[in-house]
């Protein structure tokens, strides 16, 4: 089933490319004609790069690796930030600062430094300090949350990178070229289509596009943590071991209930077994007490004549 269609896209205006004037021969492949000095893109092959573009990212992230979202214009950076919330991925919609990924070191140490003013803010430390120092500080901070907001729980380098505008975003995609990570972009007639390893031809500049796109994006990030979430039976969801589970659990079930059945009858023997017992006990006390009764005579009688012996005896004496 297709992600999106073609009437999606045709309302979305993902078709319209840049000016005749301002384009990149290199896009030529992906043009299917010019109308009134524009040049129109063609959305079949678009459709096709959504689905690969699409899959890739959906794999990726079932095999636990996370997408990068950047867009730094204006049009794109409200797009950039919702989905990428709403998929829980790091995203930079305000400012690429040159480094963030071949400097991801230092970066990270400016992120700490972010987390700590945080901390100091919400507890009360800004209030303690002279008026002039919580200021300058407060600026700071300030500063810092614009720039990397986005990216404070990225605690490692990213898997891959969604980028709209990549002529505008140009410093990003060198960068992650140079590390050897994928990029996902959407690619105007004006760009470079040979450095993007998944790209989707479109128009980068209209807010209807971009959002169309990043919703794109943002889907196969969910489907893959859905398959995740599959594969480990940590959601509600179904499992594809769910017939599996069910027949072992009808089987615990007849086990458990045997087991019960099994106890109950050991225990009513148990009870039966009891008052024969009683009954045995007192015929042994009978049968035992008339050979201690007999017994006793005897031994008075066999004790009597030595003392009646042992007496004239004495008296004699």
């Amino acid at each position: 089933m297709a992600v999106v269609t073609m009437k999606q896209l045709l309302e979305a205006g993902v078709h319209f490319g840049h000016q005749t004037r301002r384009w990149d021969p290199r896009m030529r492949r992906f043009i299917h004609g010019e109308r009134s000095g524009i040049y129109i893109i063609d959305l079949q092959q678009t459709l096709e790069r959504i689905e690969t573009s699409y899959t890739f990212v959906r794999d990726l992230v079932a095999d636990g690796g996370r997408v990068l979202f950047v867009g730094t214009k204006r049009q794109a950076q409200d797009a950039i930030r919702s989905y990428a919330e709403k998929c829980g991925m790091p995203y930079v919609n305000q400012r690429w600062l040159g480094g963030m990924l071949t400097n991801f070191q230092t970066i990270s140490k400016r992120v700490s430094k972010m987390q700590e003013y945080q901390r100091m803010r919400d507890s009360g430390e800004f209030e303690a300090m002279p008026k002039k120092e919580a200021l300058m500080l407060g600026r700071e901070l300030e500063k810092l949350e614009r720039n990397l907001g986005g990216i404070q729980n990225m605690e490692r380098l990213p898997d891959a990178i969604f980028v709209l505008d990549t002529v505008k975003e140009h410093i990003a995609v060198t960068e992650a070229n140079k590390l050897g990570i994928p990029i996902v972009a959407v690619v105007d007639t004006d760009c470079n289509p040979d450095v993007i390893q998944y790209l989707i031809p479109g128009n980068d500049d209209a807010i209807r596009s971009g959002r169309l796109l990043c919703r794109v994006v943002a889907d196969a990030i969910e489907e893959g943590r859905f398959i995740v979430n599959s594969r480990s039976a940590g959601d509600d969801g179904p499992s594809l071991d769910a017939e599996d589970h069910a027949a072992e659990q009808v089987q615990a079930r007849n086990e458990a209930a045997e087991a019960a059945a099994d106890r109950d009858a050991r225990v009513a023997a148990t009870v039966e077994a009891a008052p024969a017992g009683e009954e045995a006990a007192p015929v042994e006390e009978a049968a035992a007490a008339p050979v201690e009764e007999e017994a006793a005579p005897v031994e008075e009688a066999a004790a009597a004549p030595v003392e009646e012996e042992a007496a004239p005896v004495e008296e004699a004496a």
